[in-house]
C-alpha cells in the first residue's frame, strides 16, 4: 500500500504516516460532515477508525452525505461507509457502530480506548453530553462540528474554541445546555462552525460543498494534532 500513500508520505514525513497509523478516532455522526471527515482521514493513512451512527440511507441524504447513492437506500449508513472505506484501504481496522450516542449508552463506546474523539452528532442534548463525557477522558482530545446546515458559502468555514463561538444557533445550544446542567467541558474543544448567517428555510436544508468542508476541516484537526505531537 505504500505507493497509495506516497503522496501523503511526501508531505506529512515517514514519521508522520507512521503516527497516523498507530492513532485511534471515533467518529460519532457519519453524515453530511462526519462522512467526508472519515474518508479524509482514511486517505490520509489514518488505519484505525470506528464508526457511530444509528441511521440508515435515506433519499434526502443523496444530495451531500459519502454513504448515500440510490443503490444504498435503507442500508446501514455504517456498513456502506466501512465498505467504501476499505475499499480505499483494504488493510485499515475500519469498525461500524450501528448505535445511537446517548449519555446512557456512553460507557459502551469505551472512549478512553481511543486517542481522539470527532463529534459529528446533530442532537443538542446527545453532542452535550458526548462533549462532557469525552473532555473528562485524560488524553482523548475532543474536535466537534458545529452547524453546516442552512449555509452556502465554503469560504466562511472556520475554527475556533466552543466556549467562544458567536454566530452558530448550535453552539450557543449547547452551551445553553451545559448552563442548566452546571456543567462545562474540563478541556477545551476545537469546533469548525460557519460564520455565515444561517439563511432561512422552512426545512434545514444543506448542502455537500459545505458539509464536506465542515468533514475535511474536523479530519484536518486529527491530522494536525497528530504531526504537532511529534
Amino acid at each position: 500500500m505504500d505507493d497509495f500513500f506516497s503522496r501523503s508520505e511526501a508531505l506529512l514525513g515517514a514519521q508522520g504516516m507512521d503516527a497516523l497509523r498507530t492513532k485511534r478516532v471515533i467518529l460519532f455522526g457519519v453524515g453530511g460532515v462526519g462522512s467526508w471527515a472519515a474518508e479524509a482521514l482514511i486517505r490520509t493513512g489514518l488505519m484505525h477508525l470506528t464508526l457511530v451512527d444509528d441511521d440508515v440511507v435515506q433519499p434526502s441524504n443523496v444530495n451531500r452525505q459519502l454513504p448515500a447513492t440510490r443503490e444504498s437506500l435503507g442500508r446501514p449508513k455504517v456498513e456502506v461507509l466501512r465498505e467504501r472505506l476499505l475499499a480505499i484501504n483494504p488493510d485499515a481496522d475500519i469498525v461500524a457502530i450501528q448505535a445511537r450516542y446517548t449519555a446512557d449508552s456512553s460507557f459502551d463506546f469505551q472512549l478512553p480506548t481511543f486517542h481522539y474523539v470527532i463529534d459529528a452528532i446533530d442532537s443538542v442534548a446527545d453532542k452535550t453530553d458526548l462533549v462532557l463525557s469525552a473532555t473528562r477522558v485524560r488524553g482523548l482530545k475532543v474536535f466537534s462540528s458545529m452547524g453546516a446546515a442552512l449555509r452556502f458559502d465554503p469560504t466562511q468555514v472556520t475554527t475556533g474554541e466552543l466556549m467562544s463561538v458567536k454566530g452558530d444557533a448550535l453552539a450557543r445550544a449547547v452551551r445553553e445546555r451545559m448552563k442548566r446542567l452546571d456543567a462545562k467541558p474540563y478541556k477545551k474543544v476545537r469546533c469548525v462552525y460557519s460564520t455565515e448567517q444561517a439563511q432561512r428555510c422552512e426545512t434545514r436544508g444543506s448542502l455537500m460543498q459545505v458539509t464536506a468542508v465542515f468533514g475535511c476541516t474536523l479530519a484536518s484537526l486529527v491530522i494536525n494534532d497528530i504531526l504537532q505531537t511529534l
